[in-house]
């Protein structure tokens, strides 16, 4: 094989799979997913390769099943699960705002598992034809970046409206991704005309999924930071008891002291301070801006963590009707801690 030709086949290979991943970042209007958090995915995705594929010989060898079968049903079902180990870690870890964000991880994550699969194909089929490595780059390679972020779209959807068990959050997602996966395996059309459906739908599809997305998070900024500001309106307007949240505190005022209630009161300033600054960011974020680090928010997060410690859990608990946070608001708080 000469240069040219084992430059074209790690191109086809390779690049696509990584373009691919560009598109989604560039087409992220609020860019909320760092270059840290993306190479991340990719490492992890590469190091689930790499266990799959010992995990995936042994268990050949133990089922004694032929290759088709397995590729089939056996294979996505190992692929997939550990593949999402790493959407699990980010979601539960309030490290995913958004579905978006959700999405450009898991797909960096089939990313990093492609790129490794690829590099031992080349290795184990060096006289493969230039067809091959076109599906494999574009068809294969795109389908294992693919189920992976619709899984972890899923999931992220799932976590934001339902308090469910971790296995019942992931498991939806999951069980997409590893029969898109095997339909893929199964060669129900021709490969190439698969990989020319993957090429030709899955753009577009994506770019519309991003800017649904990106609807409903103008949304939530909107109402969340008019919600945001009115509370913390009342907070500092000093008539309190006067409010619906004074009325709240007073029906717990019974089951803490008095001074556990003042804190409360704090706490509630200093989250709503916050949840309104991390809003902001989110917004000069969408219109291209990146602000400074505020030297403050430092001790305001410092602060808001004493407080806790010092009301304890059911104080927190007690506290949470009156703010209604949701995951999405969790992470706002993690987002701005991390500048």
């Amino acid at each position: 094989m000469n240069i040219i030709s084992l430059f074209i086949e790690i191109s086809i290979a390779f690049v696509p799979i990584l373009l691919f991943l560009l598109f989604m970042k560039l087409i992220d209007s609020f860019k909320l997913v760092t270059i840290k958090q993306t190479l991340l995915a990719l490492f992890s995705g590469g190091l689930m390769a790499i266990f799959t594929m010992f995990l995936n010989y042994n268990l050949f060898t133990w089922l004694t099943m032929n290759p088709a079968d397995f590729s089939r049903f056996v294979a996505p079902v190992t692929e997939e699960f550990f593949k999402i180990l790493f959407i699990v870690y980010m979601i539960k870890a309030r490290k995913v705002g958004f579905m978006v964000d959700a999405a450009i991880v898991g797909f960096a994550i089939g990313a990093g598992f492609a790129i490794i699969e690829n590099i031992y194909y080349m290795r184990v089929l060096s006289d493969a034809s230039m067809i091959t490595w076109f599906v494999r780059g574009f068809g294969t390679a795109v389908m294992h970046g693919g189920t992976t972020a619709i899984a972890a779209m899923i999931s992220k959807d799932i976590d934001d409206r339902k308090s469910w068990p971790v296995i019942l959050i992931f498991l939806p997602g999951l069980l997409a991704a590893i029969i898109l996966h095997s339909l893929y395996n199964m060669f129900l059309l021709p490969p190439i005309t698969v990989t020319l459906i993957i090429c030709i739908t899955l753009p577009p599809l994506v770019f519309l999924v991003f800017k649904k997305s990106e609807e409903n998070t103008r949304q939530w900024l909107g109402t969340g930071l008019d919600s945001d500001m009115e509370m913390l309106r009342i907070l500092l307007a000093g008539n309190i008891s006067e409010t619906r949240i004074g009325s709240y505190l007073r029906s717990i005022q019974e089951k803490f002291p008095a001074a556990i209630v003042g804190d409360m009161i704090c706490y509630l300033r200093i989250y709503l301070e916050l949840s309104i600054k991390a809003k902001g960011v989110l917004i000069m974020k969408e219109s291209g801006f990146d602000l400074p680090p505020d030297p403050e928010t430092q001790a305001q997060f410092e602060e808001l963590s004493f407080l806790e410690k010092h009301i304890g859990k059911t104080g927190i608990l007690a506290v949470q009707p009156m703010l209604n946070i949701s995951n999405t608001d969790l992470w706002q708080l993690y987002m701005l801690q991390q500048g």
